[in-house]
């Protein structure tokens, strides 16, 4: 196992920053502001409402069982699909921020965390005074079964890195596999552009309930027969590199940086999110969230 013993200083952003977009499944505007914040305040998102502002931890005890994204609640607010915004804010090591919106969905942009991690170089950051108090596996912790699985091991380096592996069977989609060290420069070249996708039968079911009603063929990768509808893959393996983004985010419901080496089949939300349980039970440790 190869790790650094020295944390770092936690981070923030400089200044704050605005991201704005549309909802996938609502299809509302919100404008997304990513602000400075103090040592130990972690990641906090604060949603509005009639009864005043709520605040909502970016922790696994304030998840929300959801299809297909990771939602939050706490205090009365939720806010939905917010994966891809933590996937940004972990890689590129802020620790603390207040994220204000004026939706409860996060802006689908182009289905990737690019936007994101745009505004988050265009602010900066700026160091704390307290260190990062990160989550190191010891040893191996594994939950799934068979079918769908995850697993962390012992860092490599002092950081996450991750074995990913996609399997959709026969069809366009097929079964694609990849290994990264998540650093911030890794991120950004390997990761951040890798967007949404869904089958064209996925898409329709959306539809039907009524979601995604706004949603055009260039705001994900919509899956035919014969492989993407008119879009064109930013990479062969792009759909496993957006798995792994979506990873990168569930695991910062730690509430810390995580190191670990992770191994995945055909994970998810629910599993990611399990895992990053289990570290934090192993380390005994868990996390609460105001009422």
């Amino acid at each position: 196992m190869m790790h650094d013993p020295r944390p770092r200083p936690q981070q923030t952003v400089r200044r704050p920053v605005t991201v704005a977009g549309r909802g996938y499944w609502s299809g509302r505007e919100n404008r997304v502001e990513v602000r400075p914040a103090p040592a130990g305040t972690g990641i906090v998102f604060v949603v509005g409402g009639r009864g005043g502002a709520a605040r909502i931890p970016a922790l696994l005890a304030a998840r929300v069982d959801a299809v297909a994204r990771t939602n939050l609640e706490a205090q009365g607010g939720r806010v939905e699909m917010v994966e891809h915004l933590l996937s940004a804010l972990a890689a590129l090591g802020v620790d603390c921020c207040e994220v204000a919106v004026t939706a409860g969905e996060l802006p689908r942009l182009d289905g990737s965390a690019r936007e994101f991690v745009d505004a988050i170089d265009a602010a900066g950051l700026e160091q704390l005074g307290e260190p990062v108090d990160p989550l190191v596996a010891r040893g191996r912790l594994r939950v799934g079964d068979a079918d769908a699985w995850i697993e962390a091991l012992p860092p490599r380096f002092a950081g996450l890195s991750v074995d990913y592996v996609l399997d959709y069977g026969a069809g366009p989609i097929g079964r694609q596999e990849f290994s990264i060290e998540v650093t911030p420069g890794s991120y950004r070249r390997e990761l951040a552009s890798a967007r949404t996708f869904i089958t064209l039968d996925e898409a329709a079911r959306l539809r039907a309930a009524g979601l995604g009603l706004d949603v055009s063929l260039r705001d994900l990768v919509v899956f035919g027969v014969d492989g993407p509808v008119d879009n064109v893959l930013r990479w062969p393996d792009e759909c496993v590199r957006h798995k792994v983004l979506d990873l990168v985010g569930d695991l910062a419901l730690a509430g810390r940086p995580v190191h670990a080496h992770v191994r995945a089949y055909r994970s998810g939300h629910r599993l990611n999110a399990e895992l990053a349980g289990r570290l934090l039970a192993a380390c005994g440790r868990g996390e609460r969230v105001p009422a």
